[in-house]
């Protein structure tokens, strides 16, 4: 990789306008990677400007969606070629583990894949609007889209948003986050070999409170699409309410696994170790809330807290490695600040809770996988976000209490349950104020599965065809095919005028 990842604007490579620069760490021995091109409010008004030059000539959303595909697909074929050194990249900026990426990396041309039949398959209306009268409602991209993404899955989520877009016929700015800009900017690079014209993909790196507040406030934005915590969603949110365009935001979450006495222990136990612990708990789907029906609730914690300490923490390269760092030191220190305030406030750490303290792990910002129990529902862990390897566990007695204890969060992401009864699943989930529900599983994706969340998880949605639809505005044209002359003001007779 250069010295030096530079903003990409209108096809080619630049350094920012003042010269501007910050610095990323491997998370995994706290080494300088590259520094990155800090992108001004001169330069996202030039990417902005690109974007929207690129959409009034037509050169992308001009096209028939069957030729949008091709190209999408044939960045599909170039992107699976370059999963091993994508993979590579992502670890070394993340700190995820060389086996979560190279799994997640894989399906990523999918989405290319999807939303460029999505655009093949897209129709129209025709409305009744009346004898003599043909009206033709269809969908046109919105123009010019902002897309701030963030640092713990930078590729996936960018390419969420980007597929959509794209595939609608939109030109986009990428804001990547500051801790994982690398592949978004090599993705642009990727689209642009595939055939994509330049000026369509554009990508502004920078800090989120400059370069990532410069892009939410520019007013030549047609769509913002932000993954990030809730509170920066609302302040993106607001600036999308003064230029009033519209807004997706999917945002934080704290989603409970609920396990029925039931549920298969093992399996489950098993499903609520990979809800609470894969990509070092650094999602926002992440099983943050352990949920155990009294009957069982001793022998599956146990068996949780048994199953946590034998998880192998190392050099996220290792293929053997389970649990990398988190992405930063100051993510660390608020995980460890969690963990703290959770103990002062009452709770009990059942395992982990502390900075581990073996040599190799020293230089990185490695924090033990931990379980926590005892925790009520006016503590700081039940309510808000981590976003690290910490779960908590605790006790329900029937449904209803499930349920009860389950929605009592201010966000409202994800969920699944743990149970062999259908019925009962069925049940639960209906009573979930949740927008996705796993059933013995969690954490699962696809590209045409709607994802998106209530309350304080966001608004709007990713995936399928609502995704495609919000890069999307209606157009309607009435077509006045009557032979009749129309003439109000010259009778006064009753016309027929609406």
């Amino acid at each position: 990789m250069a010295d030096t990842l530079l903003l990409h604007i209108d096809g080619k490579d630049a350094a920012s306008s003042d010269g501007g620069t910050f610095e990323v760490r491997n998370p995994a021995t706290g080494v300088p990677l590259y520094d990155v091109a800090h992108a001004t409010a001169q330069d996202v008004a030039s990417a902005v400007a690109a974007g929207r030059a690129a959409f009034e000539d037509r050169r992308w959303h001009g096209m028939r969606p069957r030729d949008r595909a091709r190209i999408l697909n044939r960045a599909a074929g170039l992107l699976a070629d370059r999963i091993d050194e994508y993979a590579r990249l992502e670890v070394l900026q993340i700190g995820r583990t060389i086996r979560e990426m190279r799994a997640q990396l894989a399906r990523l041309p999918e989405w290319l894949e999807y939303f460029g039949a999505v655009a093949q398959s897209s129709e129209g209306t025709v409305p009744d609007f009346g004898e003599g009268y043909l009206n033709v409602v269809r969908r046109v991209p919105l123009g010019v889209a902002g897309l701030i993404t963030p640092w713990n899955h930078p590729l996936l989520i960018t390419m969420k948003k980007l597929s959509a877009a794209l595939a609608a016929g939109n030109s986009i700015v990428i804001k990547p986050s500051e801790l994982g800009p690398a592949l978004p900017c090599a993705l642009a690079a990727l689209l642009e070999e595939a055939g994509v014209p330049a000026g369509v993909v554009n990508v502004v790196t920078g800090l989120g409170g400059s370069t990532g507040r410069f892009l939410s406030e520019h007013r030549g934005l047609d769509k913002l699409d932000i993954t990030g915590g809730t509170e920066t969603g609302r302040v993106v949110a607001a600036n999308a309410g003064r230029s009033l365009i519209p807004v997706t935001a999917e945002l934080g979450g704290k989603a409970p696994v609920i396990v029925f006495a039931d549920a298969d222990i093992e399996r489950t136990v098993a499903g609520a170790l990979f809800a609470a612990f894969i990509a070092t708990g650094q999602t926002c789907v992440q099983g943050a809330r352990v949920l155990v029906q009294r009957d069982v609730y001793q022998q599956v914690v146990d068996r949780l807290v048994e199953r946590t300490r034998q998880l192998r923490l190392g050099d996220p390269l290792d293929p053997r490695t389970q649990i990398g760092p988190v992405v930063s030191r100051a993510q660390r220190d608020k995980v460890a600040q969690a963990v703290d305030r959770a103990k002062a406030q009452g709770a009990t750490v059942l395992c982990g809770g502390r900075v581990p303290d073996s040599p190799e792990l020293g230089h990185g910002w490695f924090y033990e996988p931990t379980v926590v129990g005892d925790v009520a529902s006016t503590d700081d862990l039940w309510r808000e976000e981590v976003f690290g390897p910490v779960t908590l566990v605790r006790p329900f007695d029937d449904e209803a209490d499930a349920v009860a204890q389950a929605n009592d969060c201010p966000f409202g992401l994800a969920a699944s349950i743990w149970t062999s009864d259908i019925g009962r699943a069925v049940r639960v989930t209906d009573e979930l104020d949740v927008g996705i529900v796993w059933v013995n599983d969690h954490h699962r994706i696809d590209p045409g599965s709607t994802w998106g969340g209530s309350k304080d998880s966001g608004i709007g949605s990713e995936n399928g065809w609502d995704a495609y639809r919000g890069y999307t505005r209606p157009k309607s044209v009435i077509i006045n095919s009557s032979d009749r002359p129309f003439d109000w003001f010259a009778t006064t007779d009753d016309l027929r005028y609406s």
